[in-house]
């Protein structure tokens, strides 16, 4: 068992990051996938339960950022301790992290199924749809805590500079998710059908499994888990510095899928195989961003190293490279998805107004992919460094200001195209915002880091 060491500070930039990104790269495109193969076999049961998983996106976005929030939260403090070499320090934060996470999704947990019904009225989900949604979100909501406290533990992982473990323990729980899917929802053998239900089960046992193996890398590869009894004083101080960012970010992470709870509420207007349509999209999207998300997760550890010891050039290197590699990749994901649009959606929908909505967001939001990845980068840098106010500035600008505004005026003019024109609109726009603001950061980060790791910083 090995003592992690802050080895992101030297080095060639371009190679750690390459080298972090790879492995981070499979873990999540196999989670993405998964997320595309659910999507398919849920649309080979029916529309309507195509439709319910639709719905129900917008609300498990929002507690997946409550993991995200955390994660870079732990991600952020843990790689600054261990950019000041302070072992004992880091892995008493890891530890912490998870004993916060359980907290928080016991409440999240009670919370969320109580509310079933209430809420996907609000957003607009017939009522005969009510008890599909609410069998697929009560399971759904048992497995929040492998959910977040597994999320958790990895970004201690990574805040390491060890990228490889978590990311097998994704492709791991991606595969047996995949190869439970068809079993669960059709039925095979003593096995019954259960439809929806049968595909949150999966997903339920597949975060279990990274759960599982994220406590014993933690404890017994890493030396990032102590059993010993927390100090009430060492512990509170734990909260707060991981919250100091947590909070921020998990709320940065919310108001995407709030404000796609807005967009799926208008589109609802248009019919459920609009909303439907969407979900089909939303999930070929989730699968070619994976490029934007694997760079989002390494760039804070990176950042969180190098802004301990105070080397803003490091840094500013890195938001570069990580610039020109976004907007080159978004470019050829915008030309490939263009040419693949007349087939994607086939794959989850015979129905042609399911497909020609996902067909339309093919042709116009990746448009703005290479900017939104800009987005996804930046902030994670803004956390990074432990100034988390920025990335939530930018995130409110694009999608509570820029994207939802536009959208409703645009939907009054063009209908659906304009609602997803406004979508390529906010990225652009906050694109260009994030990359400037974060490398007017980077000094000042390492000016206020330069002494004993903060509680609280801001930009």
């Amino acid at each position: 068992m090995e003592q992690a060491q802050a080895r992101l500070t030297q080095g060639s930039v371009g190679r750690h990051l390459v080298d972090m990104t790879i492995p981070v790269l499979y873990g999540i495109f196999m989670m993405m996938l998964q997320g595309f193969v659910d999507a398919w076999f849920i649309g080979q049961v029916g529309d309507r339960e195509l439709a319910a998983l639709s719905f129900s996106f917008p609300i498990l976005m929002i507690v997946t950022s409550v993991a995200i929030g955390l994660g870079a939260g732990t991600s952020s403090v843990v790689a600054r301790a261990i950019g000041k070499h302070d072992h004992r320090r880091a892995r008493r934060l890891s530890t912490d992290s998870l004993l916060l996470s359980f907290v928080l999704t016991g409440v999240i947990c009670i919370a969320g199924i109580l509310t079933i019904g209430p809420l996907f009225r609000l957003l607009g989900a017939p009522d005969d749809m009510i008890p599909l949604i609410s069998g697929y979100m009560t399971i759904l909501y048992i497995g929040v805590p492998f959910v977040v406290v597994g999320m958790v533990g990895m970004s201690s992982m990574r805040a390491t500079g060890d990228t490889r473990l978590p990311s097998k323990l994704m492709v791991i729980a991606s595969v047996l998710n995949m190869v439970l899917d068809p079993i669960l929802i059709f039925g095979i053998g003593p096995v019954p059908a259960m439809g929806l239900n049968g595909a949150a089960m999966a997903a339920l046992l597949a975060r279990a499994s990274i759960f599982a193996g994220t406590l014993y890398f933690m404890r017994y590869r890493l030396d990032m888990l102590t059993f010993d009894k927390p100090d009430p004083g060492e512990l509170k101080k734990s909260w707060v510095d991981i919250l100091h960012v947590g909070l921020p970010a998990a709320g940065t992470n919310a108001i995407i899928p709030i404000a796609t709870a807005i967009i799926t509420a208008m589109l609802a207007g248009y019919g459920p195989e609009a909303v439907a349509g969407f979900g089909v999209a939303s999930r070929i999207e989730s699968v070619t961003l994976v490029l934007f998300y694997a760079m989002s997760a390494i760039i804070g550890p990176f950042v969180g190293q190098n802004v301990s010891s105070g080397k803003a050039d490091r840094i500013n290197e890195a938001l570069k490279l990580c610039l020109v590699f976004c907007l080159g990749s978004g470019l050829a994901i915008a030309v490939a998805l263009a040419a693949l649009s007349g087939v994607l959606p086939d794959l989850f929908s015979d129905n042609s107004e399911v497909t020609d909505v996902a067909r339309l967001f093919l042709w116009i939001a990746p448009i703005s992919y290479g900017a939104y990845g800009v987005v996804m980068v930046m902030n994670a840098s803004f956390n990074g460094i432990g100034s988390p106010i920025p990335a939530v500035v930018i995130s409110v600008a694009r999608m509570g200001v820029i994207y939802v505004p536009i959208a409703l005026l645009l939907n009054v003019w063009f209908g659906v195209a304009g609602i997803f024109a406004a979508y390529a609109i906010a990225n652009v726009v906050t694109g260009a915002i994030s990359y400037f603001w974060a490398q007017s950061a980077v000094q000042a980060a390492c000016d206020r880091n330069s002494g004993p790791l903060p509680v609280s910083t801001i930009a």
